[in-house]
């Protein structure tokens, strides 16, 4: 599932993505050597460059090569997105800053970087998240 927008406002932008690099669709994407590859649990909140709007296969006839991808990028504070959760999530998460497992799924165990805010629960693994996307929650 990954990362969905479920309100405000987002634009795309297009941004150099690494050649041969395999992403998922929906991911968080940071830089590295100034060009995209995918979040980790390490990734700072200061360099989530937004979410991957198409996944990147090594089928794609342009894997390979060096180009633009369309990444969202929220246009307003506050922007709302639903996100897939390591497991355990409770009513009593909410208000309670977490950190990624991957570019795909957030850690609810985890609070040292603190890259989303826990604003609803859906289950115990799916939940509703600010997400720090280029610092701004």
């Amino acid at each position: 599932m990954a990362f969905r927008l479920k309100s405000g406002r987002v634009k795309n932008v297009y941004l150099p993505v690494t050649p041969s690099t395999a992403l998922s669709a929906n991911s968080l994407v940071t830089f590295t050597t100034g060009k995209l590859v995918a979040a980790t649990a390490g990734t700072t909140l200061q360099n989530i460059a937004g979410v991957l709007v198409k996944a990147i296969a090594s089928t794609d006839t342009d894997y390979a090569s060096d180009r633009l991808v369309a990444v969202q990028v929220p246009i307003e504070p506050n922007c709302v997105w639903e996100a897939d959760v390591t497991s355990g999530l409770v009513a009593a998460d909410i208000g309670l800053y977490v950190d990624l497992t991957d570019a795909s799924t957030i850690n609810r165990g985890a609070s040292s970087i603190d890259v989303a805010k826990c604003v609803g629960v859906i289950s115990t693994t799916k939940g509703l998240f600010n997400v720090a996307i280029n610092n701004t929650y």
